[in-house]
């Protein structure tokens, strides 16, 4: 499966985006699909995910309340909708699935097959 992201810009502070993972080659309800974020001189961070079979959701604590993470099956594509929007937000995102995560692996990257490009996300008044 391809990963194409996308929906990054400047906002301020309070602000809203939606970012958008559209899949090619292959059902995205068969993966799960997470969201990832990397702020430079930073470690890559889980932020959301959305598992297949059933699309249960989870978050990482720092964005729980304000992202929500969704699919759009029938245009095989994966949404952020990220709201009140902090400067500590700011990093660039990713999008990764994989067909055979188990659940308590969902946050880690290194379990992740394929990749999106990355879309940056900059908060800043």
């Amino acid at each position: 499966v391809q990963l194409q992201a996308s929906g990054g810009g400047l906002v301020q502070p309070g602000g809203s985006l939606k970012l958008s993972c559209v899949a090619s080659g292959r059902a995205v309800s068969s993966y799960t699909v997470a969201w990832f974020r990397q702020a430079p001189g930073k470690e890559r961070e889980f932020v959301a995910a959305t598992r297949r079979n059933g699309g249960s959701t989870l978050y990482a604590d720092s964005v729980k309340g304000r992202f929500i993470v969704s699919r759009e099956n029938t245009k095989n594509t994966v949404h952020l909708q990220m709201t009140n929007l902090k400067p500590e937000d700011t990093a660039a995102y990713y999008c990764a699935a994989d067909g055979g995560i188990i659940l308590s692996e969902t946050r880690n990257a290194r379990q992740y097959d394929y990749w999106g490009q990355g879309t940056q996300v900059t908060v800043s008044s």
